[in-house]
């Protein structure tokens, strides 16, 4: 037992008043291992319950964060009490400091402001796919300060939380996980209209992304300058990758069409040239 007192009393360094023992360091690690093992424990947990509850994966996904963000402010609280930092005195004595360095870091305290609101209200969640700027992207993960998200090319982006809580953003999986898509064309003039109809909803039922056939619609939206302009309407549960969706389904209508001889016309315009011949004197 003297040789244990010996060791855990053993001084690692000392600075001014201040002595830091093993003792200290291996109730610091216990802390860390501990707050680690704590967090295991209540992810296996949560994402085991998620399996016999209705909350999906991105809400389960949202409380982990918010239940690890307080595990871990607690164990920094208590190894700073271990080292002989009082947390009380600390914050007082560093009040007018927070205050110059949240001025300077005012806008990284919105984004973790906002953080802490994706999280806590999960209007936002993991695999929705989301329209910010024009760019749609699938959110991979939710951070204290940012999303991590990937786009229709692959490229994972990084986006401050601030964005998505103070922009206009589209949210196409908030509802429902299927969307409605159109497809614009136009047809020659003198085309029989029924049958470009049938055309365009045979093919959009076609393709096996197609939500449900009952739901495909098209549609004669305008007599254009060139062209009689139809719309093919049709819902689908990939969102993210709809832009192959719809290249599949054009090829469909224009492997159709040719096959029933129905153009789809150039834009035309009628030059008329006036020459105005003078006499020369």
């Amino acid at each position: 037992m003297e040789i244990l007192n010996e060791i855990l009393e053993f001084e690692i360094f000392t600075l001014g008043d201040y002595t830091l023992k093993v003792s200290k360091l291996i109730t610091i690690l216990l802390i860390l291992m501990i707050t680690k093992i704590a967090l295991w424990i209540f992810k296996k947990a949560l994402f085991r319950r998620y399996k016999f509850t209705k909350l999906d994966a991105g809400s389960i996904y949202a409380l982990f964060q918010i239940i690890k963000y307080i595990i871990w402010v607690i164990a920094i609280a208590f190894i700073l009490e271990t080292i002989g930092i009082k947390v009380t005195f600390l914050l007082a004595g560093s009040a007018a400091l927070l205050v110059g360095v949240g001025l300077g870091l005012q806008q990284t305290f919105n984004d973790v402001i906002s953080g802490i609101i994706l999280l806590s209200e999960r209007s936002i969640k993991i695999d929705d796919v989301l329209e910010i700027d024009g760019d749609v992207v699938k959110i991979e993960s939710i951070g204290f300060r940012t999303s991590k998200a990937l786009n229709r090319d692959d490229i994972s982006i990084i986006i401050p939380n601030s964005l998505i809580t103070t922009n206009k953003v589209i949210n196409w999986s908030h509802q429902s996980q299927k969307t409605r898509f159109k497809i614009d064309v136009g047809v020659a003039y003198g085309s029989d209209v029924d049958l470009v109809i049938n055309i365009l909803e045979e093919s959009a039922m076609e393709h096996p992304d197609i939500f449900s056939k009952e739901w495909v619609e098209a549609r004669l939206m305008d007599f254009g300058n060139s062209s009689l302009d139809f719309q093919l309407l049709f819902f689908s549960d990939n969102s993210f990758r709809i832009g192959k969706v719809k290249s599949d389904i054009r090829r469909i209508i224009n492997r159709k069409f040719a096959e029933h001889n129905i153009t789809i016309p150039f834009p035309q315009m009628d030059l008329h040239v006036r020459s105005n011949a003078t006499k020369k004197k």
